[in-house]
């Protein structure tokens, strides 16, 4: 934002003298005339509104990229029902799963398979490098699953050909970053030590439904009392509430920065316009027009406007790349229709804005404004 106030005035300067060079124009070359021996007074009048187009673009393309990475859940992530093995989920389950249980679980109605996942006390194998983002708790030693489970809950990854059991990264497994298209690596461990290891958690694959979900919940909450017994639709809506506030805090921003920045510009304009009313009025006097005065004005308000935007919306996109690709290793989402709309709506505004203010010409440039003392 400082490199855009600082070297403003030099694109001012600069896109008048391109202009100058291509228009015969008398309104043209008196308004870039102007802009290129005065270019800081040219770019005060539109850089509250360059700024504020500054902000929005950067807004909008951070908490939108942000939003497609980590705010839907679609398809098979919104089935998963996990019994956690505590509070933190660290604390293993006491004992073995009983088989009791396990079949239950099976023969309800929209179950399609249930994976039994087994602490790690000794750090067997290793878990795969999966993207973690700021503030998730760094990855532990891998918990481990037999593959036959594994097949039932393909939502979470695959073992690799050949493998009986998987070491999988328990945050990853419950959270919204596994991947049915990555292979666990495999474990040098038999299915059958994995079986007298403590258990982690119990996850369940069902087909989505709320009676599946609800019964499965009943039945691990009614085995596991002391453990917390959630659906990954449970760390959707707090990941939804959490970028809904993000969105909330995007929108006062717009709604504010826009008519802040509108309301800067028309005040410029009509400075801008006392300033001048002498050389107008003495303008008037040798014969120019007022509809050449105004076009005058008009492009005087127009060309940095246009000319400045163009930078600064691609300086926006580009500092909201770097800040997304170096905190949170995502890759810029283009924003949709709705910001495009936006920022024509705005620049719309804009030279609404500027045109109003060209009635007030007449009244500032009379005979009487050329007068001496």
């Amino acid at each position: 934002m400082l490199g855009l106030v600082i070297a403003g005035p030099w694109l001012t300067m600069t896109a008048a003298r391109v202009v100058a060079g291509r228009t015969r124009r008398p309104a043209a070359l008196i308004a870039v005339r102007r802009l290129a021996d005065d270019p800081k007074a040219g770019f005060r009048a539109v850089s509250g509104l360059v700024l504020a187009l500054f902000v929005t673009t950067a807004t909008v393309s951070i908490i939108g990229t942000i939003n497609d990475h980590r705010g839907t859940l679609g398809g098979d992530r919104q089935t998963r029902t996990v019994v956690e093995a505590g509070g933190d989920g660290e604390a293993p389950l006491a004992g073995a799963v009983p088989a009791r249980l396990l079949s239950e679980v099976r023969a309800i109605p929209g179950v399609r398979g249930v994976a039994v996942v087994h602490a790690n006390p000794d750090g067997v194998g290793k878990a795969a490098n999966r993207r973690v983002h700021p503030g998730d708790p760094p990855p532990d030693a891998p918990a481990l699953v037999a593959c036959s489970d594994l097949a039932q809950t393909p939502m979470v990854g695959r073992c690799p050909a050949g493998a009986s059991v998987a070491a999988v990264d328990s945050y990853a497994f419950v959270s919204l970053q596994s991947h049915p298209s990555l292979p666990w690596p495999a474990a040098a461990i038999s299915t059958a030590a994995v079986a007298r290891l403590p258990v982690q958690l119990v996850y369940v694959a069902t087909d989505g439904s709320t009676a599946a979900k609800e019964h499965v919940r009943t039945l691990l909450t009614t085995a596991y009392p002391h453990h917390q017994a959630r659906t990954v639709g449970d760390w959707g809506t707090d990941l939804q509430q959490e970028l809904a506030g993000w969105r909330q805090l995007a929108n006062v921003v717009l709604l504010t920065t826009l008519p802040i920045a509108g309301c800067s510009l028309a005040v410029s304009v009509v400075a801008g316009l006392s300033d001048r009313r002498r050389p107008f009025a003495l303008l008037r006097l040798t014969g120019a027009p007022l509809p050449l005065l105004r076009r005058v004005i008009g492009l005087e308000s127009t060309l940095p406007l246009l000319a400045v935007t163009a930078i600064s919306i691609g300086t926006a996109f580009a500092a909201s790349a770097l800040f997304l690709k170096s905190q949170m290793r995502y890759d810029l989402v283009s924003p949709g229709l709705a910001y495009y709309a936006l920022i024509a709506l705005g620049l719309v505004t804009s030279l609404g804005i500027i045109a109003s203010t060209l009635p007030l010409l007449k009244r500032v440039t009379g005979p009487e404004a050329a007068r001496n003392g």
